[in-house]
């Protein structure tokens, strides 16, 4: 029997009661991209912690629900944008169907067209929202080729934490919480079998060729971690393509099994939790590995950790990033998708060494 919310004030831990004590019920709206509804993992779970009595409903894509099973008060409502919830007229039905919920506030860490047209209905209805501040001129500078200021600007983490404090509930992200260490599923140990070996994830791919290391490099440095014999390989990716090219990588070496196009995506997610380690580029999988605190590598090219898009709390030492002297305009591309003259091997300035010797400090 799921708990019942009491209406009655909220105070944290700290001691300290929010000025929005009214809102014990909040809908927070993050329906995509995979690593930017991972990233709101870290922040919910320190959220529910610091304010125990708060429940949280998180509107998403149905592919993203299992990110959110492991945490207390937090449940899931499914928006279906490319059928049910299509274009303004689905987005009103959306709207009233979320009404019924008697939602305190709106939380919208995704501030885009859909979430524009809920909030006018939120409006009318008199439920108050805040939304996420993206900081899109800071990163237009960052990214700017002439002249290059090159600074840190603020996380992900953050602008989403930002957005409950502006409700009233401050999110201290420096407190530790507690992350599962799933099962492995069956299915995933009939595939890896038993071994005495670290499991080392890695995934190669990335939504634009600009963020993605050379797949050629890549398999030097797969080669390099296969010999060591002291490593299981897990290969991760998605889509046909990606499956025959891991596949094809796998074939070749005795410790690397691909797990791509073989397991739903709620088991991959169980067997990243009990990782050692993650390879990845700016990518989802990162920020996947980064939800159950695992060391996470990742490898930087046209983007830059500086955007506010690394994983959650890895060390500086962890984000790999190609040789700034030779290559002085980085980053070009806040997402990877554009292409500048003369960058377009960036990657190829990151040794496959460099990867190899960062993974045998951290596993």
């Amino acid at each position: 029997m799921k708990k019942a919310f009491k209406r009655n004030s909220i105070s944290s831990p700290l001691g300290e009661t929010p000025k929005a004590e009214k809102y014990l019920h909040i809908l927070v709206i993050r329906l995509s991209a995979m690593g930017d509804v991972a990233m709101c993992v870290p922040v919910l779970r320190r959220l529910v912690k610091q304010y125990p009595n708060l429940k949280i409903t998180v509107l998403t894509k149905a592919f993203f629900t299992p990110f959110f099973d492991d945490i207390s008060n937090v449940e899931v409502l499914v928006a279906d944008v490319k059928n049910e919830h299509k274009g303004f007229f689905g987005l009103a039905k959306l709207a009233f169907q979320l009404r019924k919920n008697n939602f305190d506030a709106v939380a919208d860490l995704h501030h885009v067209l859909r979430t524009k047209i809920l909030r006018f209905f939120f409006f009318f209805f008199g439920i108050k929202w805040k939304t996420i501040d993206k900081g899109r001129a800071e990163k237009k500078e960052l990214t700017r080729l002439e002249p290059k200021i090159i600074q840190p600007l603020k996380t992900t983490h953050q602008r989403y934490a930002e957005v409950f404090s502006s409700l009233g509930f401050p999110v201290d992200l420096t407190q530790k919480v507690e992350v599962p260490n799933y099962p492995i599923p069956k299915k995933a140990q009939e595939i890896l079998g038993k071994t005495p070996r670290k499991w080392v994830g890695i995934a190669p791919f990335a939504a634009h060729e600009a963020k993605m290391y050379p797949l050629d490099l890549m398999e030097k440095v797969i080669a390099e971690i296969d010999k060591s014999e002291a490593y299981e390989i897990i290969l991760f990716g998605g889509g046909k393509k990606e499956t025959e090219i891991l596949n094809n990588l796998a074939s070749k070496y005795k410790n690397v099994e691909n797990l791509a196009g073989k397991l739903s995506f709620k088991e991959e997610l169980h067997v990243i939790s009990n990782l050692d380690a993650m390879i990845s580029m700016d990518s989802g999988n990162g920020h996947m590995a980064a939800l159950f605190q695992i060391p996470v590598i990742t490898i930087w090219g046209a983007t830059h950790p500086f955007a506010g898009f690394a994983p959650f709390q890895q060390p500086q030492e962890n984000q790999l990033l190609p040789d700034l002297k030779k290559y002085p305009l980085l980053p070009t591309s806040i997402y990877g998708n554009k292409k500048v003259e003369g960058y377009h091997e960036v990657m190829r300035s990151i040794n496959p060494q460099q990867i190899v010797h960062q993974l045998k400090k951290i596993a």
